[in-house]
């Protein structure tokens, strides 16, 4: 009876086979005090930045006028005792940089900056108009351009006639006279912060 043959059986090599060597992974550098000093020192100057402009863009985004100074809203008192008639010429606030007209018995509040290069214009009583002494614009007793090189009619202001704490009547988004309450105990109010731009001509 023939043997069985057996498997032949690898013997594992006498000499193993040599890897490299892991590269060593370099110790990593301890900071110095100056490069610390460095690094606290730029985080520093970013924290305040950031909190300098933050802070810059919040209060320019939402200004605040105290009453009574121009962006603010002056209270001019009771309508009866501050508006001018109808025949009156009008009246220069110059705190508020405002001209308060009456023009047949409704209430405009110019602003008194020229809408040309941004002189100051006046009321002529002789003829009976808004004339800029820069370069000559004209404009009527409501602001209405007539002539000259100003590309607008006059910009306007929003006025209001306030009973208590409650507004009974406010100019429109177009910037129209606003008529005169019968009761003319009421208190007007300019928000001179509320510029509506004048009507381009031409």
């Amino acid at each position: 009876m023939a043997a069985e043959a057996k498997p032949a059986t690898v013997s594992p090599a006498k000499s193993a086979e040599t890897h490299p060597a892991a590269a060593a992974t370099p110790a990593s550098v301890p900071l110095t005090r100056r490069e610390f000093l460095n690094y606290a020192w730029l985080a520093s100057l970013g924290f305040v930045l950031v909190v300098g402009f933050g802070g810059a863009t919040y209060f320019f985004s939402f200004p605040r006028f105290k009453a009574g100074e121009f962006g603010g809203v002056f209270a001019l008192g009771k309508a009866g005792d501050v508006l001018p008639k109808p025949d009156d010429p009008p009246i220069h606030n110059q705190e508020g940089k405002f001209w308060l007209t009456n023009v047949n018995g409704a209430i405009i509040a110019l602003y008194d900056v020229c809408v040309h290069l941004g002189c100051l214009y006046d009321w002529q009583t002789v003829s009976g108009r808004f004339e800029c002494p820069c370069h000559g614009s004209k404009y009527t007793k409501d602001g209405t351009y007539i002539e000259g090189p100003a590309p607008r009619s006059l910009d306007r202001m929003v006025i209001q006639f306030v009973a208590g704490n409650q507004p009974v009547a406010t100019t429109d988004a177009k910037g129209d006279a606003l008529a005169i309450p019968s009761d003319t105990s009421v208190e007007l109010v300019v928000n001179t912060g509320k510029i509506i731009e004048g009507a381009p001509h031409g």
